[in-house]
């Protein structure tokens, strides 16, 4: 087993864990780490490698991308996944959490506006 933290970066979608200098230089640029961004209105959704294992239990795969929400009824939620592929699902449906959430926020404001 490996000494935690263990460090990784992306090559073509792939995680490979790397030293830790190696992976200070590849996380400094934003677009190394970004998997999808979308903004809904203000809300922003930003799903990014953390180039860090995020799994704290000690056993199973390496946890290494997180969705997270800024903003709108949905700030601050987050979700978490191990691959890339997963993590471009996840940031798929939190995009249509955000937009379920901005219509039912707009429909009831539209409700109210309408007394």
């Amino acid at each position: 087993m490996s000494e935690w933290p263990q460090y990784y970066i992306l090559i073509d979608r792939l995680p490979v864990a790397v030293d830790m200098m190696t992976w200070a230089r590849w996380f400094e640029n934003i677009d190394n780490r970004r998997v999808a961004e979308d903004y809904i209105g203000n809300v922003h959704i930003s799903t990014v490698c953390l180039g860090a294992d995020h799994n704290f239990r000690g056993r199973g795969d390496p946890v290494l991308f997180e969705t997270m929400i800024f903003r709108g009824p949905l700030d601050k939620e987050q979700w978490r996944y191990c691959t890339y592929a997963e993590a471009e699902r996840g940031h798929a449906e939190a995009v249509t959490q955000a937009r379920i959430a901005a219509a039912k926020i707009k429909s009831i404001a539209d409700k109210a506006g309408a007394t």
